[in-house]
């Protein structure tokens, strides 16, 4: 068996970010950059208004003074001219300042003489209520770097950067096999000794929740032919799950299938629990994950191996989910010499300390404990006990959006 850091980055080292695409811009939410974004323009163009009011010279705008209003400059339609002493033109929000004003005079701090007069009751500063040109940005900045995720904010920003189209990475495609005469579909009639696949389901939301693209395979019965033809079927994939077969018995049948078709296995075996019967290889250019039956075993696997592959392929940077600290709500055995990842509840104490206490049962087939669960409580290979109230390691099941 081999350690969990090792086995994931024997993984990630095997992984490569997908190719570029182009798409329009309100296809780039989600999408990971593959080019920076940088601004074609400045924003704003000009000096601009932040209020509505009038802009002018504030050495003319003391308290007090009348000034000729010249001209109405709404936002889009700017004053061609140039104000002069003892001038001013009614400004809206968003508007270009004209030439020869410094200042906005904000409305509330005036009072309208007719169509062409105003008075001022509150003194202009220089650059007052005035958004300078370039305040935002400056036209070649670089805006947006390669390798994040695009947020709504970032979308917005290409936008009044100018960018009708980004260049991101293509969403890695990800072929999702369950094995087993014994698993049906959600739905489906169910024989003695049948059970509903649930591990594809569930892996499919992992792929989409990590910005992939799931490719569900038909059930595979324990047949190495028809294992294999359902693996063959998914090498324009750039990633092949298995679920299912992956451990020593007489059925399971994912190497034993995939073997005489050139598959080359990297490692089987992680000291971990739940998780221990994990493969890794190759079949031609299409790297294969090969994860356990055990529902609870496989979504652990996710969070380990799959989360941070999708993360490599996708663009981002990869790594071992992040450890967030908590107290433990109960006291805690030793360890043996496996990895472990207890389902537990979190809550708060009463200073508002993250509390982390284990579901009593850790069963591998638990689903309902799993989907209740939100976190998984990290005890190193050999952990000493751990006294109720004693920090402990955490990997919160929220902050990975499954």
């Amino acid at each position: 068996m081999i350690p969990v850091e090792e086995a994931r980055e024997r993984i990630l080292r095997a992984l490569s970010p997908t190719a570029e695409e182009v798409v329009p811009l309100p296809a780039a939410w989600g999408r990971v950059l593959a080019r920076p974004v940088v601004a074609r323009l400045r924003q704003p163009p000009q000096d601009v208004s932040a209020m509505d009011g009038y802009a002018v010279r504030a050495a003319d705008a003391v308290a007090g003074a009348r000034l000729r209003v010249v001209g109405t400059a709404p936002a889009g339609h700017p004053f061609a001219g140039r104000i002069g002493p003892g001038e001013a033109v009614r400004l809206f929000t968003g508007a270009f300042v004209p030439a020869g004003a410094d200042a906005v005079v904000i409305q509330e701090d005036t009072t309208a003489e007719g169509e062409d007069s105003v008075l001022i009751r509150e003194p202009a500063r220089p650059g007052r209520h005035v958004r300078r040109a370039g305040l935002d940005f400056a036209t070649g900045e670089t805006l947006l770097e390669p390798g994040r995720r695009l947020t709504a904010r970032d979308v917005g920003l290409a936008a009044a950067a100018n960018h009708p189209w980004l260049t991101v990475h293509r969403q890695p495609r990800i072929g999702i096999l369950a094995t087993g005469d014994e698993i049906f579909l959600p739905g489906e009639p169910l024989p003695t000794g049948g059970i509903v696949s649930s591990n594809s389901h569930a892996l499919s939301a992992v792929v989409r929740a990590a910005g992939g693209d799931p490719l569900l395979l038909p059930i595979a019965p324990d047949d190495t032919h028809a294992i294999a033809a359902a693996a063959m079927a998914a090498r324009h994939c750039d990633l092949l799950l298995t679920t299912g077969g992956a451990s020593v018995g007489d059925h399971d049948l994912i190497q034993a299938a995939l073997g005489p078709h050139g598959f080359a296995l990297d490692f089987w075996k992680i000291a971990m629990r739940p998780g221990k019967p994990l493969i890794w290889g190759r079949l031609g250019d299409t790297p294969v994950l090969g994860l356990p039956g055990n529902p609870v075993s496989t979504m652990v696997c996710a969070v380990l191996f799959l989360l941070p592959a999708l993360a490599r392929l996708a663009g981002l940077p990869a790594g071992p989910p992040p450890l967030d600290i908590a107290l433990a709500g109960t006291d805690l055995a030793a360890n043996d010499r496996r990895l472990d990842h207890l389902r537990a509840r979190t809550g708060r104490d009463a200073s508002g300390r993250l509390v982390a206490t284990p579901f009593p049962t850790q069963d591998s087939s638990m689903m309902a404990t799993l989907a209740r669960a939100e976190a998984l409580i990290v005890r190193p290979a050999h952990a000493p006990a751990v006294p109720a109230g004693a920090p402990i390691e955490v990997i919160l099941l929220e902050r990975l959006g499954i």
